[in-house]
This record gives structure tokens, sequence and C-alpha cells, in this order.
């Protein structure tokens, strides 16, 4: 049984499967399979030229917690769409939200029932209104399990807070996380990272040394000090 962390994981140890078993001989047959498959390509028929749409399609509204209710699972979407209905096209291994003909949300399928998936970056704007409600929220737990919201991340909101207090401090981090709409992700951790060696605690300078220095190796250090 393997190992794995996610479906895509498992596609790839599948192709790489796939792959090694091309050389494969069965019993005492004298070519392996992939000798004999490339014979049989050629008289495979052409796939259609219009893709078919595997999916199942979901017409739903957005509730009161930006989320939506797919087969017993919730999903988060982005806060401007409370109230509104929205198309979800639920594939084997993730879940794409659209409004019209936009994607609005994307993320990877809940096999479980009950389970609750919720991106930090859909409600970014409501926390800016009522940041207090940061350091508890789920979508902040599932973030730092994914990885996203970095060790990085919580030092510089700790000094932010510091020096600014908890509510502007916790204000700043999130108009720092709303630059990752525009910035790449490595990028802006190293931003942080070098914008909390010199103790600038705003979201222009992590903006600044986001741009300028991208992907300084001095993040780790930072990290290993505090």
């Amino acid at each position: 049984m393997p190992d794995v962390g996610s479906l895509a994981e498992l596609n790839v140890m599948v192709e790489r499967w796939d792959a090694q078993d091309d050389g494969r001989r069965i019993r005492s047959r004298p070519r392996t399979v992939g000798e004999y498959f490339a014979v049989e390509r050629p008289l495979l028929q052409p796939l259609p030229d219009e893709p078919f749409e595997t999916g199942r399609l979901f017409t739903l509204r957005v509730d009161r917690y930006s989320q939506i209710s797919v087969r017993t699972n919730r999903y988060s979407a982005p806060v401007r769409f409370i109230g509104r209905m929205v198309r979800a096209m639920l594939h084997a291994s993730e879940l794409v939200v659209y409004d019209g003909r936009d994607e609005i949300a994307r993320h990877e399928r809940l096999i479980a029932k009950g389970g609750v998936r919720l991106d930090l970056d859909h409600y970014l704007e409501a926390l800016v209104r009522k940041p207090g409600a940061l350091p508890g929220a789920t979508a902040l737990e599932q973030a730092r399990s994914a990885g996203r919201f970095t060790p990085v991340h919580d030092a510089w909101w700790a000094a932010a807070c510091k020096v600014h207090g908890d509510r502007d401090g916790t204000r700043a981090l999130i108009e720092v996380l709303l630059l990752a709409r525009h910035i790449p992700h490595e990028h802006l951790v190293a931003g942080l990272a070098i914008a909390l060696r010199v103790g600038a605690l705003t979201e222009d300078a992590v903006a600044l040394e986001a741009r300028v220095r991208p992907l300084a190796p001095a993040c780790t250090p930072v990290v290993s000090r505090r």
C-alpha cells in the first residue's frame, strides 16, 4: 500500500510505475510490454478533438461563512461571493468553483465525509475589518499545515504585534498576506525574513524587499535565531 500525502502524489507514482512496466516481459514472450504497445499504438483510434468533461457539476449558494457544501464536505469561496450562486465542478482529485466562466476557487478534493477545506486568502478582506478573528481561525491552521503560513510569517507577526499592538500588528500581517496575490510565495517569504531582520514591520517594507531581493537566503537564519 503506497504511503502518500495527496492524490496528486499518488498519480505521479502511478505514472512512474507505468513507465517502469514498459520494460517488463510477460512470461516467455520475446518482447517487452512497451515494445508490444509500440506495435499497437498506430492501430488505436484517435482521441476526440473536444475534451470530454468527467466531473460532476453542482450549482450552489455560498453561505454566510463563505463556504459551499459538496457531498457532505465544505469548501471555501472568496467572501465577496457570500449569498451568490456559483457552479462547482467536482473531479476525482479536485474541486473547481466558478462564477459564470471565471474560476474563483480551486481545492484538493476531500475524500472522507464531514471535512472542511478552507483557503485563508478567501477570508482576508473580512479579516482586515476584524483582525481579532485571525489567531483562532481554522483557515489559518490549515494554511500552517499546508506550509503556506510559515514560521517566518509567525515571527514577523509577533514582532509587528509587539511594536504596533495586537490589532494593528495583525492588520499589518493581513495586508502582507494580500500581497501574495501579486507576489510569488517564495519571494514574499524572503521579503518577510529580510524585513524582520532589519526591523521593517510594515506591509510596504515587505513588498519592497520581496520585489527587490527575492529568494534571499537570509530567511532561514532569521527563523533559527527566534
